[in-house]
């Protein structure tokens, strides 16, 4: 019976590093692409030119690997809210938004397969 607890214990732990944190996914990710101010703060940490908030390093941990796996690890919530925030970034910040990408897909190869999923292709 403890053998039995044990293996569902390290089973869900094996599921459960397939996925990012779930910690964060209630962020408030409307009053972030309302609020410019904010959302300038985030994109400035994100490209190393401002101070972070612990969410915002957070983020920007995971922002490379994101991109290169098409938010493979991502839970649905997650990728919703990326995909706002990443067509918030677009529309407002177009340069910035280009910026990003070099950083964090220097050769391009991820921009096509990522340009797809933020479309929710």
């Amino acid at each position: 019976m403890k053998a039995a607890v044990v293996l569902s214990c390290l089973i869900a732990m094996v599921l459960a590093a397939d996925k990012y944190n779930t910690k964060y996914d209630n962020f408030d990710v409307e009053t972030l692409i309302s609020n410019d101010r904010l959302l300038r703060a985030y994109i400035n940490c994100f490209l190393e030119k401002g101070r972070c908030t612990p969410e915002g390093s957070e983020f920007k941990k995971v922002l490379p690997e994101a991109v290169a796996t098409t938010c493979g690890k991502c839970t649905e919530k997650q990728k919703l809210n990326i995909r706002k925030v990443v067509k918030a970034i677009q529309q407002k910040h177009p340069k910035q938004w280009e910026e990003l990408v070099k950083k964090n897909d220097p050769t391009g190869t991820h921009r096509a397969d990522f340009d797809k999923f933020i479309q929710g292709s």
